[in-house]
This record gives structure tokens, sequence and C-alpha cells, in this order.
């Protein structure tokens, strides 16, 4: 007899979350067994406390199955309308070529990566970020360029806060170009107002001298499409000793002067239109390059070359990357992570069409801007600027909405303005377009009888006459034959998380299944314009409000912002709703920010930049906040306090028993409580942050809720607050209007990268509320069954009452370099040799490594880093007892590489075999590193960011 349908569709629905969880559930069995829990309601009674499990189970509807979830997904996608989006104001329509959609963007290789702060196992999509930089340095003509930021906005407001640290002039005021683009210019807003800086807009070309000021942006073509040449300004502005920063277009630097031959010292932008889809506004690379003296400055990533224990050149993230760590409250930057999987993509994207290839593009483009100009000049509309690049605005005066409706007819979006209209082309427009919108303006003209007497519109002055993307890189994948293999050849360098198991603690390096990643690229959720008219975006509304709705029943908040584009976005945003909300009920003193100790980094770095003071809270010797310290220093700053910031379960993962009287004491003394969703992965069905106290939270999605890492990004960081703090959730001027908001934005676009909230969306609905909560249960038996079988080789540092810990695990091995010699270097240097990426090192405490295993993984993959890392300590004891000094150890010569095992002189005390096949390693499926361990000491002082020019390799070979 057949199955009632209803019965089929549930077990359907079942098989994802069955699929999404690695246990079995005999392999849950015997890991009850072995944690010495009898249930997994018994081991979430001993690491929960009763006080803050939620009442009732968590209900999000019934989870559908990955076909069901992909037909529901066709639906919500064919809401959305996807018109010629001619729009600009820094988004552009591009080509994203076919051969780098499905071997970057769609190829688990590349976005399962983590971010690569192991530099042996990440060596190839490092090269693919220096090819990155080196792309950026040439186009911009500047020394150094970072690995990539957020977006144009964000790197915009990173470069003024740069530029105030480093100005000569000491006034807090800073000139932003009138003909910056209104997202980037809201954005500077948000990040001046708490730190008391001043901005001035005008037009650099007449007003720059009327007041003192730190330093410029000036953007190149102006977003209304005037190229103007901006080195009178900026000569000005260095004349003072103030910073001169640029916000330039990629594309139009192949045919214009670069920002450094025009004499900028700093340039920012995006590189979305180099093959990244619009997506609704993300997500997308942006970038900022330094002239050298700026370099120890520069925000976020920089990847450096160095070399290996060979001597050989081998690739590492350099500087200051973990500024947030060592500078925390004086950081100048909050930003700890890039947008690195679209940074490869435009790097692959100038990879593939090389120098002469982007120029063709460039020309091409501006060509067709040059003849739709000359049509509308024919309607009698002619340009307003007459030197342009690929967008023109007009003057359209009362014909302007008549316009704007035949435009819609067309299926044509355009830019508008106070009775004026924007047109920007890009690669993906056709002479058709270009004749639709002359019919938009009530003409009707051919484009071959007008690109006859059409004529270039680029200033003779700022032509662009240097070279650029002159290595070889930029030359030697014309073919997709050839970019196929060398796109191959990278991502064979690497280990990502489709090889093995990534216990990164803190970090959630989980599963992210082939069915949330396919709705990603269609062009329905791909190629809108973040400013569309939101008629056009129907599906994504729906999929906006819908994913709020779940998030605000999966934390207990009230209210969801979806726009942070990474957690210390969403950090940034949380604090600023908390500032919003005192300086509204008249206590704009209140900027005390209590930090345990423990916090990450960004914490003590966001409170700082929306202008808090920050006071450490002491830990105790359990990891746990000390009550004791906080009630004082709350009393101490009763009048002044803000906020708390604390992390849940804690950073030493663990939920502590006093976070309800944590939050009472903050709330007694008139503080708000910011609850970091870092470690949502350990509560998601067991505990809501909203209802035992917390105030607001970031959630990673790119941790909890399945979007890829894609190698150190894209992520997303939205917030949920409770009801108070709703109206100080950020806002925009593409959805506020001409409203005023209590809070300005965070990021360019209004709901930050919205094409990978997709993700995120369809796995809440394959999982439903039962398959969510078992997630967080078998992240948290994974994460005890781990601690229980590594404890007596490596002690666990930190657990509660019970001899439990959360989602993730401290192991330290301290005492071993006292005993040993070995490091915890040595160890994660090691744990390559056996296949594994190592855990998070020295954070939150030096010396240790921190596990989190994640709902994801098998019970035979746990096994096998348990084994792994059991056969490092046995091979300590060989040390400790004597057969090897550490020095002449297979740990400090850690990782083994092709080249130890092909060594013609092989001189160590120990064996090949034992060095180059570890106990219990798979010969077959071995995985290489290709470089030995990395120098970092010799990177930094040797500092090389970018390729070198060709004329290098000219007189190497003289």
């Amino acid at each position: 007899m057949n199955a009632p349908l209803k019965t089929i569709a549930t077990e359907a629905a079942t098989d994802f979350v069955r699929r999404h969880i690695g246990p079995s559930p005999r392999d849950i069995a015997a890991m009850l067994e072995t944690t010495g829990a009898k249930s997994l309601a018994e081991l979430m009674g001993q690491t929960l406390p009763s006080s803050i499990r939620q009442k009732a189970p968590l209900d999000l509807g019934r989870a559908l199955s990955e076909t069901e979830a992909l037909s529901h997904m066709r639906q919500l996608a064919a809401q959305n309308q996807v018109f010629t989006s001619l729009i600009g104001t820094g988004y552009s329509g591009t080509i994203l070529p076919a051969v780098i959609q499905r071997n970057i963007l769609e190829n688990p290789a590349w976005y399962t990566a983590y971010t690569p702060y192991q530099p042996e196992i990440s060596q190839g999509r490092l090269e693919a970020l220096f090819n990155f930089q080196t792309m950026i340095c040439d186009l911009t003509g500047l020394d150094i360029a970072n690995a990539s930021l957020l977006d144009e906005a964000t790197a915009a407001a990173e470069a003024m806060a740069l530029a105030e640290r480093h100005s000569q002039v000491k006034a807090k005021a800073f000139f932003v170009d009138k003909e910056v683009h209104p997202q980037t210019l809201a954005v500077m807003r948000t990040r001046a107002e708490p730190l008391g800086w001043t901005l001035v807009v005008g037009d650099p070309l007449t007003d720059l001298d009327k007041t003192d000021v730190l330093g410029a942006l000036l953007q190149y073509p102006g977003t209304s499409g005037a190229v103007r040449d901006l080195r009178p300004a900026i000569a000005s502005l260095r004349a003072k000793g103030a910073l001169a920063i640029v916000a330039a277009d990629l594309l139009a630097l192949t045919l214009l002067s670069s920002p450094g031959e025009l004499g900028a010292d700093i340039a920012i932008g995006s590189a979305q239109r180099f093959g990244v889809p619009m997506g609704y506004g993300g997500p997308h690379a942006a970038y900022m390059a330094v002239r050298d003296a700026l370099k120890r400055s520069l925000p976020g990533r920089i990847v450096g070359l160095s070399v290996d224990s060979r001597g050989a050149p081998a690739y590492r993230l350099a500087l200051q990357t973990r500024e947030q760590h060592i500078r925390r409250e004086k950081a100048t930057s909050n930003i700890c992570t890039a947008q690195v999987l679209l940074a490869v993509i435009a790097s692959m994207y100038a990879v593939y069409h090389g120098p002469e290839g982007l120029t063709h593009i460039a020309r091409s483009v501006h060509r067709r801007a040059s003849v739709l100009a000359a049509g509308l000049a024919k309607l009698g509309h002619a340009p307003k600027s007459q030197d342009f690049f690929d967008t023109i605005t007009v003057d359209a005066g009362p014909k302007r909405d008549a316009i704007v409706a035949r435009a819609l007819t067309e299926r044509i979006n355009l830019r508008i303005g106070e009775n004026v209209l924007g047109i920007a082309v890009d690669e993906t427009t056709t002479p058709e377009v270009i004749e639709a919108v002359w019919r938009a303006f009530g003409g009707k003209l051919a484009y071959a009888d007008v690109e006859l007497s059409a004529r270039d519109a680029l200033p003779g002055e700022l032509k662009r006459t240097s070279a650029f993307l002159t290595h070889p890189v930029f030359h030697a994948h014309r073919s997709e034959t050839e970019l196929l293999r060398y796109m191959r050849k990278l991502s064979d360098r690497d280990l990502a998380l489709d090889r093995a198991m990534i216990p990164l603690g803190s970090c959630t390096m989980k599963l992210n299944a082939t069915s949330e990643m396919i709705p990603l690229t269609w062009p329905e959720f791909s190629n809108l314009h973040p400013f569309a008219p939101p008629e056009q975006a129907k599906g994504y509304h729906a999929l906006f409000a819908r994913l709020e709705q779940w998030l605000c029943d999966i934390t207990g908040y009230d209210a969801i912002s979806l726009q942070p584009n990474s957690g210390a976005q969403g950090e940034y945003a949380g604090l600023l709703a908390i500032r919003g909300y005192h300086a509204a009920r008249g206590e704009p003193h209140r900027k005390v920010c209590l930090i345990p100790s423990s916090a990450h980094g960004t914490n003590p770095a966001s409170a700082s930049m929306v202008g808090m003071d920050v006071v450490v809270v002491a830990c105790d010797i359990r990891g746990d906040v000390d009550v004791n310290d906080l009630r004082a220093k709350a009393d101490q700053h009763a009048n002044d306090l803000a906020a708390i910031m604390i992390t849940y379960p804690s950073t030493h993962g663990v939920f502590e028993e006093h976070i309800s009287e944590i939050c009472d004491i903050v709330h007694g003394h008139g503080g708000q409580v910011y609850l970091d969703g870092a470690n949502m992965n350990a509560q998601v069905g067991l505990s809501r942050p909203g209802d035992y106290g917390a105030d607001v939270s970031h959630l990673n999605l790119h941790k909890t809720f399945c979007i890829p890492h894609g190698g150190g990004g894209p992520g997303m960081g939205p917030i949920g607050v409770k009801a108070h703090l709703a109206p100080y959730l950020p806002g925009h001027p593409a959805t506020n209007g001409a409203v005023p908001h209590p809070v300005g934005p965070v990021s360019a676009a209004p709901f930050g990268s919205a094409s990978i909230l997709t993700i995120s969306y369809i796995y809440i609905l394959m999982m439903g509320g039962e398959g969510l909560t078992r997630a967080t249960e078998l992240a948290i038996l994974n994460a005890n069954y781990i601690a229980t079988k590594l404890d007596p080789h490596f002690p666990v540092l930190y657990k509660n009452a019970k001899g439990r810990v959360a989602h993730e695990c401290i192991v330290d091995p301290r005492a071993l370099k006292i005993s040993s010699g070995v490091t915890v270097d040595d160890i994660a240097k090691r744990l390559i040799d056996y296949g594994f990426h190592a855990p998070t090192m020295s954070f939150p405490v030096p010396g240790t490594l921190m596990i989190e295993p994640t709902e994801s993984e098998s019970k035979a993959e746990l096994d096998r880093f348990c084994d792994a890392m059991i056969a490092i300590r046995n091979e300590i004891a060989e040390i400790e007892k004597g057969r090897w000094k550490v020095e002449a150890s297979p740990l400090r010569h850690a990782p083994h590489t092709v080249h130890d095992i092909a060594d013609d002189s092989w001189q160590r005390a120990y064996s090949r075999v034992e060095g180059c096949f570890p106990a219990g390693s798979a010969r077959t499926d071995k995985y290489w590193c290709p470089v030995g361990r990395v120098d970092n000491v010799y990177g930094d002082r040797n500092l090389v960011c970018s390729c070198p020019p060709i004329t290098d390799y000219a007189q190497a070979a003289e």
C-alpha cells in the first residue's frame, strides 16, 4: 500500500536535516555513551542553564525537501522583474564569464575555504588575492592595496578615518565632493557623526579652499558622469597637509589617468563591474590603495610575499591583519574580514581579459555612451557634461515623469533626479538598449546612423598613457583552457571544507549545502540593481520579510535589520542603535561600554568607532565574566553606562550561569545589553537572547546560517533588537527618501549583500524549527565528544560546573611547551600533515587551541581528527622522552611537502615515512601543501604586496 502523500513529503523534508547533520542515529548513541550522557536532552540540561531555556519548541513551519524548497525559490524569483538598469551610482551590469562562474563562484573548493590565517594551506586563494592587489595597484597608480573591503561606501568611511589619523591638518572637518555617490555620502555621515567630525559637501574645484579640512573624497568620474581634472584640487589639499582620496571606477581607469598620477594619497572604489553580478546590492569587493607612507595604516587584510622553510616564495597575510586583537579599542577600524570570493572573481576577470581585453571593454562602453549622448542631443537633451566615460545626466524638466514611464514600458530603469535623469551604460548595453532609451525620450533613431557622427567624450589631458597589468599572469590565460587549468591549479593548493573538517573555534565552518547555493546565480536574484523600483523586487522583499520574522522567532527579538554586510558591521550597527536610544532619551552622555577581557577584538574596536569609552571587565579563573568586577564597574560608571558587549556562550566556549544576572546589573544601571551573536550556533532552538535579557545582537549568517565563508568573505551580520531599539536600526536614503532617520546606513545597499540572503533563507526553509534545534544539539554533542576524547591528552581549559562545554572547547597545550618546547604553532602545522586545518590558535587564550566541530561533521571525521591530535601528543611524548630534540622533531619541521619526500639528502632524526605519512594518515588521498612553514617575520621585514613590474623580470634576466 502506498504511503500517504503527506508522510512522503515529511520524510523527504527530513532527508535534508539528516544530510546536513553529520552523525547518524547510531553514531549519536555511541557518542553520548562516550560523553557519559544518557540522551541528548540530558546533555542539553547539563550544558545550558535551565533559567535560559526557551519554553516552547521553535516553530517555523513545515520543513521543505530540497525539491520543494527550490520550487519555492523559483516562485519567489518569478516575482522579481529583471529590467535593464541604467541607474549607475556605482553599480553596473557585467558579464561574468561562465568559466569563472562554474569554477569559482559555484565551486566548493573556493567557497567553503576559510580565511587564510594558515598560509601553508591557502596558497591558491592567497595568490588570487595577490593578483587582485596587483590589479588595484596598477589601475590606481598607487603603491599598495588591500585584499578588499566590504563595499565602496564602507571603503570611503575607512579612508576618511585613515586620513583623520594621518592628516597634518588638525581640523575635524572632512570635504566630500558633491559628485560622490549618495549612498557613499550617507555612510560617511553615519561614520563621522559619533566621532565629532564635520562633513563639508561641495564642488572641489571651487569650494575646497573655503574651509580647513583634514582631507577630501573626490569621485572620478562623478556620480553624474562628469570627468573632471582633479589635479588642482588634489594639489591644494596636499599643499596644506591634508589627504586626497579618490573614489575611482576601475574600468574607467583603463582609459583615464590613474589617481596616483593625479597625485592622490588614497584610492577607493568597487570591483563589482569586473564580473560580479549586482545581486540587489552585493556581495561585492571594494578596494583601497594607498601610497607607501600609509601602508601600515591600511585597514583590512593585506596579502604579502614571504619565503618558506626552504627559501621558496610563499604568500601570507601581512602586517596588521589582526589589528583589532592587538590594538583593541585603539584600533582605527573594526574590519576583520574581506570579500575574498568576490575579489577572487574580479581578479580572475582581469586575468582572463588582460589589459587589452579590459581596455576593449572600456572603449566599447564609452562608445555606447558617446552614441547615446549624440542621439539625446539630437532629441534636445544634450548631456550636462561634455566630458564623461559611461554615464550622462540630462535635463528632463517637466518631461521627466513621462520619459521615465516610457522607459519602464521598454523595461529600462533610469536614475531619477530632480528634473534630471541619469543614464549609465555598461558592458551588457546593446545598440537595441540605446535605441530604446531614445524612444523613451520621444525619438526614433537608428544606432548605426547616430554612431557615424558621435564623438568620444574623454578629455585629452586625462587620457591614460601609462601601462597596467604588465605581469605575466595577466597575459598567460587568454583561452578558457588555460584559465580553467590556472583556477584548478590554485584550488588544488588549498585545503577547504570540501576536503576535510575545519575545526576552527568561533568560526563555525559547517556544510554549505549545494541546494542552498543554487538560487544565488539565477538572474532574477543576481541581476537586480539595488536601487531598482521596489515593485521589481517583490520576490526579494517577500524573502526579506519572512527571513526577518524567522530570525525574530529564533532570537526572541522584535525587529531585524538585514543591512549590515559583515559581523563587524553588525556590531557597529547594534552599538549605533544603543547610542541613538540613549540620545533620544536625553542621555547622550552615556558612553561607557563594558567589555569582558576575553572579548573578540572587534568588540572594543566597534565601541570606539561609535564614540564609546571602553572599560574592561575581568574574567574569573573559569573564563566567566567576574560578576563582582562587573557590578563594581557598573556602580563606578552608573551615570555614564551605555552598554555591555558580551559573547554568549562565552568566547571560552561555555554557557555562563550568570547571564541573566549580568543583564539585570547592566539594566539596573541604565545600560543596554549587546549580546554578540557569533556563537548563536549553540542557541538556536534552545535559548533566545531576547528572552533572557539581551537588547540587541548581531547574527553571523556566514556562521550559524550557512552562508559560505568564501576564503574570508562574503558574510552578513544582520542585527536583532528589542522593540525599544527598533527606531534606531540603520536607515538608508534609498528607502527613507527625504524623511530623516535617527541612524544612518552602515552599508552601501539597503539590504547589504542581499543576494546571499537567499542561502540562509533556503537553509532555514529546509531545516524547519525542529531541524535547526537538532543541529544545535548535535553541535553541542560533537564539541563535548571531542572534549571528552582529547581531555586526557590536551586538557580542556574551560568547562561549566557540570563538566560540559558548549559548541566549542579550548584545549591547553601550554604545559607541553615547558616539558618539550613544542608550541601551539608546531601542533597547528603538524595537523596539516594529517590533512587538517588547524583549530583557532591563541584566541582567546594565548598558546591554546579552540576547536569547534559543528553539527555537520560525522563521527568518523571527528574520530579522525581526535586520532590525529592524539598521535601528535604521542610525538610530543617522544620529545619528552629524549628521542628527538624539538628542533629536530617532525613537529618543528611540519608541514612536510613533496619537496621533503623527494629530498635526496634526507638528514633528519626521523624517517621520511614518519614525517610525510604520520600514523593514521591516508597515503592515497593525502593532501600535500605546496610550501613549507612560512616565515612571517621575513615577510613583514621585506614587504611585497603586489606582483613586481615586468621590468624587474627583464632586469633579473640580464
